[in-house]
């Protein structure tokens, strides 16, 4: 008896969990919405990241500017004595092996942790990183695809888009009117990108026709409005949910 296997399914690879101290070595500003920095440091030696939508853990300093670094045992991540430091999970954009510089996109908004850090940081300044555990490596050429998300997905969606063939036109849907976020993906004229409100991507998500197969469905943002498009999606168009993949990024409190 011969099992029958999906075709094209995104597959998961493991990776060994280290933490890394990193040091800013330039900072930008990117459409008016996002600081670009690049970090380098010789424990980026070995580092990967395969999967689009992977993320790293980033521990912000706290304002003594020390805490314990954790280490990796036999019995899980262990931590040193004091308080632990506020962390958040940002996509690895880029990542330049042969210079160990890896680069991340901080979203800049009010009362986030990470955006302030992000606003006052000068090159020098370090924090550390863990990961990432793993990757869904999603292959690039299927023929429909379609990507969801807020400002938080916007980096991976940058580098899905960087990744992605020419001749692949997918549909993006960005919950976001703000004029500074479109800029942020003005380069890639081969993709149908809309920007629109909750309600607006909801409705256009019921009026999508997906092909029986051959497809790849990419959602995040606030949690309960992911779960929500998913679960819309899953029953109204009948997808195969190994194709579809549907991410918290955030929560609201």
């Amino acid at each position: 008896m011969t099992l029958q296997t999906k075709p094209n399914l995104p597959q998961r690879v493991k990776n060994e969990l280290k933490f890394r101290q990193l040091t800013v070595k330039s900072k930008e500003t990117v459409a008016g919405c996002f600081y670009r920095i690049v970090f380098s440091s010789p424990e980026l030696a070995g580092f990967t990241s395969r999967g689009f939508d992977d993320h790293v853990k980033v521990f912000f300093p706290p304002e003594s500017g020390e805490f314990a670094r954790p280490s990796v045992t036999d019995d899980g991540i262990v931590w040193g004595e004091g308080p632990r430091p506020i962390s958040r999970d940002y996509t690895p954009l880029e990542f330049d092996a042969a210079r160990n510089e890896l680069t991340l996109d901080f979203y800049i908004h009010d009362g986030g942790v990470a955006s302030q850090w992000a606003e006052i940081a000068t090159t020098g300044d370090t924090l550390l990183i863990g990961g990432p555990r793993g990757s869904l490596v999603v292959p690039c050429d299927y023929s429909c695809q379609l990507y969801v998300c807020d400002e938080s997905g916007l980096p991976a969606i940058r580098r899905r888009l960087l990744s992605l063939p020419g001749h692949i036109v997918p549909t993006v849907l960005v919950n976001s009117q703000h004029a500074q976020s479109r800029e942020y993906l003005s380069e890639f004229k081969q993709a149908d990108i809309h920007w629109l409100d909750s309600e607006s991507i909801a409705k256009h998500l019921s009026t999508l026709e997906f092909p029986e197969s051959d497809y790849f469905v990419w959602i995040t943002g606030e949690g309960r409005d992911v779960k929500k498009l998913n679960d819309e999606l899953l029953e109204t168009h009948a997808l195969d949910a190994d194709y579809v993949r549907a991410v918290a990024y955030w929560h609201h409190k």
